[in-house]
């Protein structure tokens, strides 16, 4: 267990900040150069707004003045001028020779606030620091109007103050630069929890992964109901638990299995060298050695199809595909079969060429053609039927159908039903689960069922066959019936 612990912990160098940390830090620099772009965005649309506003109500004081001397005259505009008069603001009217006519104020009287002379109807506007003429050192926004009565060209002067408006500013400036380290600890605060709770589930989740331990698969993580990432973290952590613990469990079971079938050939094997080696005569040898033989031949058999089982399952079954005449693998299995078989041998073969490798094909054939003359009682019958899409073949034998509940389970290794578990008449348990191999590596599938006279049939399909009696160059061929 000190040894899982030890992997658990391998890893890459602890880095000087963690997750959290970075996440924390992250997220206050993000927030923080997200606060001062948008401060210092405020602050210049505030500024310029509460100019823009302070510049309108100057234009249009400047405008009115300039209406009233038009319409009623020099003395209708120094009237208006100083009975309209409003705080913060400062108007004036000068001649054109600079001298100030009328003021909104006595302390403007003096001298002219500005030096813009604009033509009639046209507008000037200056901003200055201050006007020392009213004693007042605040910032100012002049506005200045051309205006003309009997043919004399008249200036009204409105001088607003924006003090006001840079205090506005300065105020919500402080604001904002107080606010803004509170704001900051807000959020470091409350990433640092946030954080910290996910990664509590992920280092509770990643103990339980360290306790888990190769004689321990069955172990599974806390899923935690959070409908998140880190339950589809713990989600997949224990499928992944599940498919390591099927495959310990096959390996184990491939092992023992092996090892069960192995056992007795080399026993036997064993035991006939020892017992020949013991007879100085050399009459034992030649008693015991076509059981010798025979059980090493059984062992190579064993042998060569448990490695073809071991790369079909790692996916290093070498498949030499070319195109191959289907019909002709089975007749020349058929023709094997006939050889041996006691049994009635029944065939009817269409022509039809897939795409796969010969040598295992005509494996495939012959492991299902001897597993159904096995347990046949009188006959066995072969069929192929190409169709546009795929091309089928049927085996069937009047023997009794594979039960419903292991028609799945025949295709797997070592698998021989109640009523053949004897090496003899059951073969190895090897056979369907190596044709079940080759034929998934053909995209292909075998099933077993049962057949229209109730016999046992077994039915192996491969896709992309070509268009029914059809060969390469396009010329239709008739189906051959094989002699009975």
């Amino acid at each position: 267990m000190d040894a899982v612990r030890k992997l658990a912990g391998r890893g890459l160098p602890r880095t000087l900040w963690g997750v959290r940390k970075r996440a924390t830090a992250t997220a206050v620099v993000v927030v923080a150069v997200a606060l001062l772009i948008g401060g210092l965005t405020l602050l210049v649309l505030l500024q310029k707004s509460l100019v823009a506003t302070a510049e309108f109500a100057a234009r249009g004081e400047a405008t009115e003045v300039a209406a009233q001397v038009a319409d009623q005259g020099l003395a209708g505009g120094r009237h208006f001028i100083e009975s309209a008069g409003e705080a913060g603001q400062y108007v004036q009217l000068l001649d054109p020779q600079g001298s100030v006519v009328a003021s909104s104020v006595p302390g403007a009287a003096a001298a002219p606030l500005t030096g813009l002379r604009p033509d009639a109807g046209q507008t000037l506007i200056q901003s200055v620091p201050e006007l020392p003429s009213l004693g007042n050192d605040d910032e100012f926004l002049v506005v200045a109007t051309g205006v003309r009565d009997k043919g004399v060209l008249y200036t009204v002067v409105v001088a607003v103050t924006t003090q006001v408006e840079a205090n506005t500013v300065a105020t919500v400036s402080w604001f904002v630069l107080g606010a803004t380290p509170l704001l900051l600890t807000l959020v470091g605060i409350a990433v640092w929890m946030l954080v910290g709770r996910s990664l509590r589930q992920v280092e509770r989740i990643r103990g339980q992964v360290a306790m888990i331990s190769a004689r321990r698969l069955d172990g599974r993580v806390e899923v935690p109901p959070t409908a998140d990432e880190i339950q589809a973290l713990a989600q997949t952590m224990n499928s992944m638990l599940e498919r390591l613990e099927a495959a310990d469990l096959e390996q184990r079971r491939f092992v023992s299995d092996a090892s069960h079938e192995l056992r007795s050939p080399l026993a036997t094997l064993s035991a006939g060298v020892e017992i020949a080696a013991a007879d100085p005569s050399g009459r034992t040898w030649d008693e015991v050695k076509s059981v010798l033989a025979g059980e090493t031949a059984r062992m190579r058999y064993l042998v060569e199809n448990l490695l073809t089982l071991a790369k079909a399952n790692d996916g290093g079954l070498r498949l030499e595909k070319t195109d191959v005449d289907l019909d002709d693998v089975l007749n020349d299995e058929i023709v094997r079969l006939r050889s041996t078989s006691r049994h009635r041998i029944v065939a009817h073969l269409e022509p039809a060429r897939i795409t796969g490798d010969a040598r295992r094909l005509a494996q495939v054939v012959r492991n299902v053609f001897d597993n159904a003359d096995r347990y046949a009682k009188s006959v066995v019958s072969i069929e192929v039927h190409n169709a546009e899409a795929q091309a089928t073949i049927t085996i069937d034998n009047d023997g009794p159908p594979v039960p419903a509940a292991d028609r799945e389970r025949i295709f797997e290794r070592f698998v021989r039903l109640d009523e053949s578990r004897s090496r003899e008449r059951g073969g190895s348990g090897l056979g369907l689960a190596i044709a079940a191999a080759v034929m998934a590596a053909h995209d292909g599938s075998i099933r077993a069922t049962e057949g229209p006279g109730g016999g046992c049939r077994f039915e192996m399909v491969f896709p992309h066959a070509a268009s029914a009696g059809e060969t390469p160059t396009g010329k239709k061929v008739s189906g051959k019936k094989i002699p009975r």
